[in-house]
């Protein structure tokens, strides 16, 4: 009897194991398998140049001392390369800001110059 359970305990996780490892490839796949448009792509760049550029930097490299707070209280733009801070944000909080404004995320007292 303990041997049939054992088998059933061990055939149980293994068959958790399979579909576990199925779900975690599938969804590594569909993030790597992800069609880019090469328009929407030209049309970032540009809506990036127009908007962003001035603060954020031509390269991505934001403004100087982008940690330490101006006079004003205000948090220079930081740079949207691996130096910044962009990467710890989700997508879902990147795009929040951007559209909603930085007081959308961080509290609607938060003082900066980055328009929405």
């Amino acid at each position: 009897m303990r041997r049939k359970r054992a088998v059933a305990i061990v055939v149980s996780l293994s068959a958790l194991a399979i579909v576990g490892g199925y779900i975690a490839w599938q969804s590594k796949l569909a993030r790597v398998n992800i069609e880019v448009d090469p328009g929407v792509i030209a049309m970032g760049k540009d809506l990036y140049a127009q908007r962003c550029a001035s603060c954020h930097g031509a390269n991505l490299e934001g403004q100087p001392d982008w940690m330490q707070r101006k006079p004003d209280g205000k948090l220079p733009a930081p740079p949207h390369d691996a130096t910044g801070h962009t990467w710890h944000h989700s997508d879902a909080d990147l795009f929040k800001i951007v559209k909603n404004g930085v007081q959308a995320f961080a509290g609607k007292d938060y003082k900066t110059d980055m328009p929405s």
